[in-house]
């Protein structure tokens, strides 16, 4: 796991990290109180928990057998058609890999608990919404006395605000998606992106991307947002112009590859206070449904899971990890039960970023033969529901129906398990239901 050097006591926020002054009373980052400083914990790092069918109109397109843990009756392929690449013999020259794993690690050791929480946000719903035209509200969240600055730190006790990605709800005509800090991290590093489309014949299509920022790099938060925007931009772009989905898939996940490589191009000036920080990095995974067509793509540990509305019909899981127990389990070096049991397991080998290994998309294209609802997801929720029958179990009946509602309800499942991680979840109905179609 890449760590930070050790620093004295008070170069750094022992909330969340980041480089202070000397003279600072307050944490600029987090509005952290620096005047008494609890002792450091030990340095034990963990690791956080955190295509198309044949005779098809997009020719050129390859589309040879991939092997997924799915029901016999739900067809796949994948791009590349190969199997996942052995355990790599040593870390790249300049890689922020461990020398002895060989692996990135995704989360960097954080407290257990903040010393200063923000109201759950779930809570938010329940207090009245203020009037058009009103003031926003300038009373402080933690102390309820303070005034709260133009910069959203409170004047009497220093703690920051909740700020704007701290909890994010969007539909876009029939899909939705949530997206929350969390009940343990200062900030959320999760980004993610909706959008419909009109194919060249006329049917609708709808996408989800999430993107879920690596903590151990610079500027996770920035990288998310960076790779979400470019993957989106580009499926609008392609999709109207007859692209195939699933090569639109693997056009946007180079895009988003290059919007958060040119992140890592900053003046100097900007790394002064973090010199040996890694590049900004995230993971990425989305999907595209049409009419008749269901399309994954993903680099990195979010993941995908296809839930039918018939809950008699098995649930299955779309994606596999670019991690280091998925990695074990395909080079027969381990079983599932050994390998997830391992401190390494969620150690990702995959993502985006100047710093990664070569570039390599996966994506995927599905046939379901029944309706039913498509989960697009960070570790932050699959970590509390990781087997597909356990996600299953988590999404609600009428997910095709109410897909705001259903992602609310996951990101509940994860906050009231702990919500050790940011979280971030996109519901989007299979087959794509008629324009003009949305939540009930």
């Amino acid at each position: 796991m890449s760590q930070m050097p050790q620093q004295t006591a008070l170069s750094r926020c022992p909330s969340c990290e980041e480089p202070v002054e000397s003279g600072d009373r307050f944490c600029g980052a987090c509005g952290y109180d620096l005047s008494a400083v609890p002792a450091r914990p030990a340095d034990s790092p963990t690791i956080a928990m955190n295509g198309a069918p044949p005779g098809g109109p997009w020719p050129g397109v390859p589309h040879p057998p991939a092997e997924f843990h799915l029901p016999a009756d739900l067809r796949s392929t994948e791009s590349g058609g190969h199997e996942p690449p052995p355990p790599r013999s040593g870390p790249v020259v300049g890689s922020p890999v461990s020398p002895v794993s060989g692996v990135r690690f995704d989360r960097q050791p954080e407290p257990d608990e903040y010393l200063l929480q923000a109201p759950d946000p779930r809570m938010a719903s329940e207090a009245a919404a203020p009037a058009e035209g009103a003031a926003s509200p300038t009373s402080c969240v933690a102390c309820r006395a303070g005034r709260v600055d133009d910069d959203g730190y409170c004047e009497n006790c220093g703690h920051a605000q909740p700020r704007e990605r701290d909890h994010m709800e969007q539909e876009a005509g029939p899909i939705a998606a949530v997206s929350d800090r969390g009940l343990r991290h200062h900030r959320n590093e999760d980004a993610f992106a909706l959008g419909t489309s009109v194919l060249p014949d006329g049917s609708p299509a709808t996408f989800a991307v999430v993107c879920d920022g690596v903590s151990s790099a610079t500027r996770p938060d920035d990288a998310s947002l960076a790779a979400s925007r470019a993957a989106s931009e580009t499926l609008v772009a392609a999709l109207p112009q007859g692209t195939h989905p699933q090569q639109a898939m693997h056009e946007a996940i180079v895009a988003a590859s290059r919007a958060v490589n040119s992140l890592a191009n900053e003046p100097a000036t900007a790394r002064e206070h973090q010199p040996h920080q890694n590049a900004p990095a995230c993971t990425i995974v989305g999907s595209v449904v049409t009419p008749s067509l269901l399309v994954v793509g993903w680099v990195g540990d979010s993941r995908v899971y296809w839930v039918p509305t018939d809950r008699s019909s098995p649930p299955a899981r779309l994606t596999e990890d670019d991690s280091w127990a998925a990695q074990m389990v395909a080079a027969g070096l381990m079983n599932e039960a050994e390998a997830y049991a391992d401190e390494r397991a969620h150690a990702i080998t995959g993502w985006l970023g100047a710093d990664a290994y070569e570039l390599d998309p996966h994506t995927a294209s599905f046939k379901p033969d029944r309706p039913g609802v498509v989960v697009v997801c960070s570790d932050g929720l699959w970590n509390y529901a990781e087997a597909a029958e356990e996600m299953a179990q988590a999404v609600p009946p009428d997910a095709a129906t109410r897909p705001l509602h259903s992602a609310r309800v996951l990101v509940g499942h994860a906050l009231d398990r702990g919500g050790h991680d940011n979280v971030t979840v996109a519901v989007a109905p299979f087959p794509t239901p008629p324009q003009g179609a949305g939540s009930a």
